[in-house]
């Protein structure tokens, strides 16, 4: 499977939209006790940013999203989203794995659902736990070390491209 990452166009919005509806719904319902798909909705065309987001492809076929915001110096991490179907394959760590050697020497925060699975594949590729208010986790992945042979914090991924097995 060729896993890609490629630019976001502006009707994109709509399967973010209905993604985030797919794969946070229970977990929204768990955390804050309801789900309002017009609040959802709302929410991610106020944050929608084509030119921050990539759309996931496992060959031709869309799977994810991921949002690269910067802000302040830093990179926010933002509606990272695989279908359902896409989830548990190692495509999520793929994707982390372009996008944070993409990011080089910044930090990067993003804000995860308080008991989310997605928490552990964060910690796994180096973000910590800096807050909680006990419905989001606010994590943080320092920038890495930066070594004259790597002055980036490691080798850059291709072009948003990963092959997995």
């Amino acid at each position: 499977m060729v896993i890609t990452l490629i630019p976001a166009a502006p009707d994109d919005v709509d399967y973010v939209i209905d993604l985030k509806a797919r794969v946070l719904r229970a977990d929204l319902e768990r955390a804050v006790g309801a789900w309002n798909p017009d609040r959802s909705a709302e929410r991610v065309r106020d944050h929608f940013s084509p030119a921050s987001t990539r759309i996931v492809r496992d060959d031709d076929k869309r799977i994810g999203t991921i949002t690269m915001r910067p802000e302040d110096g830093v990179i926010w991490l933002e509606m990272f989203y695989l279908e359902p179907t896409a989830q548990g394959r190692g495509i999520g760590s793929a994707v982390l794995e372009i996008v944070l050697a993409e990011a080089g020497d910044r930090h990067i925060h993003l804000q995860v659902l308080d008991g989310s699975n997605a928490r552990r594949l964060y910690e796994r590729h180096g973000f910590v736990l800096v807050s909680a208010d006990g419905i989001d986790d606010i994590l943080v992945r320092h920038a890495p070390s930066v070594d004259a042979e790597h002055p980036h914090g490691g080798a850059p991924a291709r072009a948003g491209v990963a092959v997995l097995d």
